[in-house]
């Protein structure tokens, strides 16, 4: 088994991390935003188009990794982060704070979770099995 990073490996690696930093800052403006700064919700805006253009990103790259190191986690957790991702976009365009709120925070603590997987250690290729 191959015990290096592969290039596969680090662009997971890269996107996840971008994507951490860039749902991190969402808390953040919100929390601003709830003090009286009303343009804070603009940068809210930009940042969840950022965040979900991140996280369909990552989902790509997790199909690569999917695909050319035979792991299926990464693609599993990306489809779950995305999709949850997804609704709180909507529920955050609709208003609906009641679901927009709580699965922000269950959105970051799958991101992280994810993060530190990813950079634990390297990710070697799966060999086919034989039949």
């Amino acid at each position: 088994m191959q015990r290096t990073t592969t290039p596969a490996r680090w662009a997971f690696r890269a996107v996840v991390s971008a994507h951490l930093v860039a749902i991190a800052g969402q808390p953040v403006f919100a929390g601003v935003y709830l003090t009286g700064d009303f343009d804070s919700l603009r940068w809210h805006a930009l940042g969840a188009d950022l965040t979900s253009s991140l996280g369909y990103l990552q989902l790509i790259v997790a199909i690569v990794v999917w695909v050319r190191l035979r792991r299926s986690w990464p693609f599993l957790g990306t489809v779950a982060v995305a999709a949850a991702e997804t609704v709180q976009y909507f529920a955050g365009l609709d208003g609906a704070l009641w679901l927009h709120v709580p699965l922000g925070v269950i959105t970051i603590a799958a991101l992280v979770v994810q993060f530190v997987a990813v950079w634990r250690g390297p990710l070697a290729r799966r060999e086919a099995r034989d039949a």
